[in-house]
């Protein structure tokens, strides 16, 4: 009769697989019981980081990889030791950089300040002006002088001023002088007859007895209206404003308040072609007008 041990071997060869041992058997084997209670806790905490290796792939899509198949502990040391989990503390990603790239400050770049002009020496600054005013159409103010050389505004008047007096002294057939607020190079009014005679040459365009005389008027008298020019000259002057208006030589300047009727005045052009920096610069009228001015102002009233 075979013993109780052979059955139950036999019977759990039948099942596919041992048994759990008995007590007896457990400690014929040499397994005691805290062996099988270690052997049972080691079972349940490998089943337990398997719980939670699965847990943290179904939240990290990204680290299944890096997960499977690794307890716990090993998946949270790995998260604290990858760089690219969390950035270092205190950096902040620079503007139009990566996100998340360690290293990179959130700082711009100081642009660096422009280096200033070099001085120019009183030679250099003289010639320069002078290569600037032959080339010019229209004065040119000391401002716009100083911004294209790059050098102090108050060095250019002075510097002006002594190649004015250094033209004058030499004698040159031209000279430099203030003209509608600018500086420009003007010849010399002892040779305007040459000039004349050389750009003109019998093909002038002078302005009418008429157009001189209104225009005297406005320069004069501006702003003024054409009522008040045609009281003094005694004639319709209308005709006349607008050949000064389209030569560029006279400006409407808004209108009188009372009549609303337009002002007029004389421009810019009109101070450099008589080559005068303002209007207060006109010579004075009284060596013009007639000894019985008076009377003639009492018969026109």
């Amino acid at each position: 009769m075979p013993s109780s041990g052979s059955a139950v071997d036999a019977e759990s060869t039948r099942h596919g697989g041992p048994t759990a041992p008995t007590a007896a058997g457990a400690e014929s084997a040499g397994v005691g019981p805290d062996s099988a209670a270690r052997s049972g806790t080691g079972q349940s905490a490998a089943a337990n980081a398997d719980a939670t290796a699965e847990v943290s792939d179904a939240e990290t899509p990204g680290a299944a990889a890096r997960s499977t198949a690794l307890p716990a502990a090993a998946v949270d040391t790995d998260t604290d030791a990858d760089p690219d989990s969390a950035a270092p503390t205190g950096d902040v990603p620079a503007e139009g950089g990566a996100v998340g790239v360690p290293g990179k400050r959130g700082r711009r770049r100081a642009t660096p300040a422009p280096e200033p002009a070099p001085v120019l020496d009183d030679a250099e600054l003289r010639g320069a002006l002078e290569a600037i005013l032959l080339v010019v159409d229209e004065p040119v103010s000391e401002l716009t002088l100083a911004q294209v050389l790059e050098q102090s505004p108050e060095r250019i008047g002075p510097v002006l001023d002594e190649i004015a007096a250094g033209y004058t002294a030499a004698g040159h057939g031209f000279e430099l002088r203030r003209a509608a607020g600018g500086w420009r190079l003007y010849t010399r009014p002892e040779y305007a007859t040459y000039v004349e005679r050389f750009v003109l040459d019998g093909q002038s365009v002078r302005l009418t007895q008429a157009a001189l005389e209104t225009l005297a008027v406005i320069a004069y008298r501006q702003p003024v209206t054409r009522s008040r020019i045609a009281a003094i000259r005694g004639v319709n002057s209308d005709g006349v404003i607008r050949t000064l208006v389209s030569r560029g030589l006279v400006e409407e300047c808004g209108a009188e308040p009372d009549s609303g009727a337009f002002l007029y005045r004389t421009t810019t052009m009109f101070l450099e072609k008589l080559g005068l920096n303002s209007v207060a610069d006109l010579p004075p009228l009284a060596p013009f007008l007639p000894d019985d001015v008076e009377e003639l102002a009492d018969a026109t009233r």
